[in-house]
């Protein structure tokens, strides 16, 4: 994987953070973190339906595309936020990172705009045609989720090169898979009922320790291949007050393995009580991963290379920025909201009359 980096000659200068130049950078990493992290458990949770599909039969098929139909297309909003926020706020990074993940990005834009048009298209398609905008989507979603998993892996790596490097983005890659398919499986436990329902049970048994397997390969690669990190995570008394953050999660891998094992005899039972504990155990994972990636990293937008401050624009146009940000987020918050609350409640069969 690599030989840890020395961080010995690394200076970090932190400006006075009661000035712009000081503390608009973080406040924009924090938007930029929260959007990225909306956007994997929100698009992340409709790209696992899409990977899922290839295993269900047509009338289930139909469900699936129901119960994300009125989501997916603002859930990738967020995407579009924190990748704006890259551009715009840390131009620098944005260079060096866009450059490094050229292909992979590609290949994600690629994969959603399959998985766009074929969302369309199977509406209108004829019944010949319905089953090949069905695999598309269901390409779609697995291209893009491969894509941005293989992305997040170079990412821990600090775009090093190398098969060593290029292996480890292949299993995140394919550990996300497992991720999405998780949340996607506990999404369909919610949204459904019936034999889908159970279905989705046992969908989400089969990606639970597979997405453990990516979480841990993070989590043990990140300090090992900067000593910076590594002290940050074991050397006292941080290794004492972050141990809450390893413990609660595996005990929600505990919790949610619980809840998938009872669920069967309890939805078998018409009692749907605890439905949602795999999808907010999966998202409880994922948020306490995702604190731990961003500790890991913070102040650095590039591992031990390229800070928030020296990766950040003029504090002058941060600040036009910033305010334009103020008032386009609660826009996209409110929205996404009222949304969900609209569509709130089971999935029906699509009719297409």
């Amino acid at each position: 994987m690599g030989t840890m980096t020395s961080t010995m000659a690394l200076v970090t200068t932190v400006p006075d953070l009661s000035t712009p130049a000081g503390w608009l950078p973080v406040a924009f990493t924090i938007v930029m973190g929260l959007a990225m992290l909306a956007y994997v458990v929100l698009d992340g949770y409709d790209l696992g339906v899409g990977v899922l599909m290839r295993r269900a039969s047509d009338e289930d098929k139909d469900r699936m595309v129901a119960s994300i139909g009125p989501f997916w297309d603002a859930n990738e909003t967020w995407l579009v936020l924190g990748v704006g926020i890259l551009l715009v706020a840390f131009p620098m990074a944005h260079g060096v990172i866009l450059q490094a993940l050229y292909l992979p990005v590609a290949l994600m834009l690629l994969g959603l705009t399959l998985r766009g048009v074929a969302f369309d298209f199977r509406v209108k398609a004829k019944a010949q045609h319905k089953a090949a905008w069905n695999r598309a989507f269901y390409a779609g979603s697995v291209i893009a989720t491969l894509a941005q998993g293989f992305m997040l892996g170079q990412l821990v790596m600090g775009f090093e090169g190398g098969w060593g490097a290029f292996a480890f983005g292949v299993l995140i890659g394919v550990c996300l898979v497992a991720g999405y398919a998780l949340l996607g499986a506990g999404w369909l436990i919610i949204k459904t009922e019936g034999a889908l329902q159970q279905q989705a049970v046992r969908w989400a048994r089969g990606s639970l320790w597979l997405t453990a397997l990516g979480i841990a390969a993070v989590s043990l690669a990140t300090p090992m291949l900067s000593e910076r990190i590594f002290d940050k995570w074991f050397a006292l008394p941080w290794i004492v007050l972050l141990m809450p953050v390893p413990v609660a999660t595996a005990v929600l891998f505990f919790v949610v393995d619980r809840s998938l094992r009872r669920l069967p005899t309890r939805l078998a039972e018409g009692n749907e009580y605890g439905v949602w504990v795999p999808f907010g155990g999966a998202i409880g994972i994922f948020m306490l991963a995702f604190y731990g990636l961003a500790y890991s990293l913070f102040p650095y937008l590039v591992v031990d290379r390229l800070t928030i401050w020296q990766a950040a624009a003029a504090p002058e146009s941060l600040m036009i920025i910033f305010i334009g940000a103020c008032v386009v987020l609660p826009v996209i918050i409110g929205y996404t909201v009222f949304a969900y609350r609209v569509f709130g409640g089971k999935a029906q069969s699509l009719d297409y009359t």
